[in-house]
Formats: C-alpha cells, sequence, structure tokens
C-alpha cells in the first residue's frame, strides 16, 4: 500500500457513523470564534462579559437547532420548501415596514422583551437554498439538457434580492447570487449562460456604484483608504494597522489594542482583523484552513449524495457550501482590503445571534444529508433521468 493510500485510509470517514470532519472543523471555528468574542468585546461596555455571554446562549440555541435538523428527514423540507420560501419572503417585506434602520439599512426585526433583534436576510438564506435544491432535484434533466430553463431559478432569485437591494443589503444580494448561481453550476446549467448571467449582473452592480455618491465613496476609499483615513477610510485602515500589529505570531490573546474603540465592529464584521492581531499570520491561516475544511466537507457530502440519488440532499448541500465559502471570503477580504467594505459576519465566529443560529442549522442539515446518504439504500432514479423521459424497453 502506498503513502498516499494509507494516508488515506486514516483520513477517510467510510466507517464511521457520520462526517467527523465536518463536526471537527465546525466545532473548532465555533469555540474559538466564542473566545475571540469574548477577547474583542472587552471594554466595550461597564458589563465586561456581556457579549461574551449572549454568545454563549446563542452557540447553544445553534447546537440545538443542530441536533433539531439533524432529527427532521430531508423530506419534510423538500415537501414545504415553496412554503418556507414564501414565509422568508414575506419577512424580507415586512423588515422593509417595520424593520430597525441601523447603519442607513433595514435588515433586523426587533422582538418583544429581552430577545435580541432577527436578521431577517439570514433565515432568507435557508429558505432560498431550500427551494431551490426543491427545483432543481425535481428539473435536473431540464436544467441540463434545455438551457433556457434556468432562468426559472434565476427569476426566483431576482424576488429576495429585490428586495434586499431595497433594504439596502447589497452584501446579502452577493451572497444569494453566489448561492444561487453555484447550485446551478453544480446541477449541470449551461455555463455560457451562467457566465453571460454573471457578467450580466456584474455589470448592474457597476451601475449601482456609479449612479450613488456614497458607494462610488466607498469604493474610492477601498481603492485607497489612507487618502481619507479618519472618515470613509477609516474602518479599513483600523483593520489594515490590526493586520501589520500581530504579524506573525500575533500580540498575544486579549492584547489587541485596535478592539479598544479603534475599529468599529470589531466583535461583528471585523473579528477576523482581530484574530490577525492577537494569533498572528498563524492564526488567520488557521482560520482559512478550519473554513477549507468546513467548505469542502459540504462539497463532498453534496457530491456523495448525488452519486446516490439523493438530489435534494445534495444540491441543499452544495448551497451551503457556497453561502458559507463567499460569506466568509467576503468578511475575510473585506477585513484585509481585498474588497470594499461591507457589513457581513464571518459564519460560526462573529457575534450575532441570527447568524449563529443560522449556520447552526446548515451544519445540521449538512450531517442529516450525510446520514440519509450512508444509512439508505442507492436511490433507484440517477440525475440524469427525467420522470417525463421516455424508459428504455
Amino acid at each position: 500500500m502506498s503513502r498516499l493510500q494509507r494516508l488515506r485510509t486514516v483520513l477517510t470517514t467510510r466507517d464511521l457513523p457520520c462526517d467527523v470532519w465536518l463536526i471537527v472543523a465546525a466545532v473548532a471555528l465555533a469555540g474559538l470564534g466564542w473566545v475571540m468574542v469574548s477577547s474583542a468585546s472587552i471594554g466595550l461596555l461597564e458589563d465586561t462579559y456581556h457579549y461574551s455571554r449572549q454568545h454563549g446562549v446563542f452557540l447553544v440555541l445553534a447546537i440545538l437547532a443542530c441536533v433539531f435538523m439533524l432529527c427532521v428527514p430531508l423530506e419534510v423540507w423538500r415537501q414545504n420548501a415553496a412554503l418556507i420560501l414564501l414565509a422568508t419572503i414575506f419577512l424580507l417585506v415586512l423588515v422593509l415596514i417595520i424593520g430597525q434602520e441601523i447603519n442607513g439599512s433595514k435588515r433586523w426585526i426587533a422582538l418583544p422583551g429581552p430577545l435580541p433583534s432577527l436578521q431577517v436576510s439570514e433565515f432568507a438564506k435557508v429558505g432560498l437554498i431550500f427551494y431551490m435544491a426543491a427545483f432543481m432535484s425535481r428539473f435536473t434533466y431540464d436544467l441540463r439538457r434545455r438551457a433556457f430553463s434556468m432562468w426559472r431559478p434565476l427569476a426566483v432569485l431576482a424576488v429576495p434580492v429585490g428586495l434586499l437591494f431595497l433594504a439596502p443589503d447589497f452584501g446579502g444580494m452577493v451572497v444569494f447570487t453566489v448561492c444561487v448561481i453555484g447550485m446551478l453550476m453544480m446541477c449541470g446549467a449551461s455555463l455560457v449562460l451562467l457566465v453571460g448571467s454573471g457578467l450580466l449582473l456584474g455589470s448592474g452592480a457597476v451601475v449601482m456604484v456609479l449612479i450613488e455618491p456614497y458607494r462610488l465613496a466607498r469604493w474610492t476609499s477601498f481603492l485607497d483608504p489612507w487618502a481619507d483615513q479618519f472618515a470613509t477610510g477609516y474602518q479599513l485602515t483600523q483593520a489594515l494597522i490590526a493586520f501589520g500589529r500581530g504579524h506573525v505570531t500575533g500580540t498575544g490573546l486579549g492584547n489587541s489594542v485596535q478592539k479598544l474603540h479603534y475599529l468599529p465592529e470589531a466583535h461583528t464584521d471585523f473579528i477576523f482583523a482581530v484574530i490577525a492581531e492577537e494569533l498572528g499570520m498563524i492564526g488567520a491561516i488557521i482560520v482559512v484552513l478550519l473554513f477549507t475544511l468546513l467548505i469542502a466537507r459540504a462539497m463532498w457530502i453534496g457530491r456523495k449524495a448525488e452519486l446516490a440519488g439523493h438530489l435534494f440532499g445534495a444540491y441543499v448541500s452544495y448551497g451551503i457550501g457556497f453561502v458559507v465559502a463567499a460569506q466568509a471570503f467576503i468578511n475575510m477580504a473585506v477585513s484585509s482590503g481585498l474588497l470594499p467594505t461591507k457589513g457581513l459576519t464571518l459564519p460560526l465566529m462573529s457575534y450575532g445571534g441570527s447568524s449563529l443560529l443560522v449556520t447552526g442549522i446548515m451544519v445540521g442539515l449538512l450531517l442529516r444529508t450525510d446520514a440519509e446518504t450512508r444509512h439508505r439504500p442507492r436511490r433507484a432514479s440517477t440525475p440524469y433521468k427525467s420522470r417525463h423521459e421516455p424508459r428504455l424497453s
């Protein structure tokens, strides 16, 4: 047996009851996230450990949500996918009417009493993934053989994306778009039309930047943040200072200076900059590798489910993989100056009840898909057949 085969035998999860590497990646990111939120939020309030306790409560709720999704068959979500999407669209409309406006954007619905605000766009991701997975599992043949059939899911995508545009939530728009186009690509839709759609959407994004002065200011500050470092470039320059202070090994856990009211949203949108400052380049690379492992396992679970004929679970897994990948990449790229500033959390790591709860739901869905693929027999239908396609005698 070669060395590569021995390594594959050691790392494989084929004979295990679940995908251990997925659990390791998710638990490691969530645990490190709790530690870093506790560190980044010190000094923000008189109650030093307020955000740490709140994040711990959110983490427990996320674990319970993960267990719940693990216990519910995927068929339940497939049958109710359209209803779930309609409910999330209703919430997206509702947030435009009664939502809290924070930093010029309506993204949150205030809940009564001590309950935290609800970020609707986070839950809309799950609704969109369910609907698209149900559609693609039913019309796989059409999407692969009839090129223009892909405009139907794109038309559905336009509804939540349009509502996010009104919020406005441009980071959410990008994540939703990447998710659906990625799912269509994995489904086998026309690559030419997908590239054309991407170019069209990109052109629309450029037009939106040019027609609004504040968006253009964000782009100019992103290209040269030091030109106006105390106004439009303030967040990015402070994040870059945090990266510079971290060097290779970091300043040590709890020793960040930028989190002390210099770097805005240090415990949410810019948690990665605090990680780079306190844990250094080594810590930042470890976080990137953990996200890479999580995304790779999501895609691998989807591929195994597709080969076994569990198409709904396969496309759900692909959608989750693309959502986590897009959101993690955008957050890290914003913190390091590769993209303009956007208000997106880092999955499993940033402070935020809605984000953590939805990510827990997604991890539970991945584990459920993996469990059904492992413990159920292979389905007779193949991804290339359709109920409308005549059978060969």
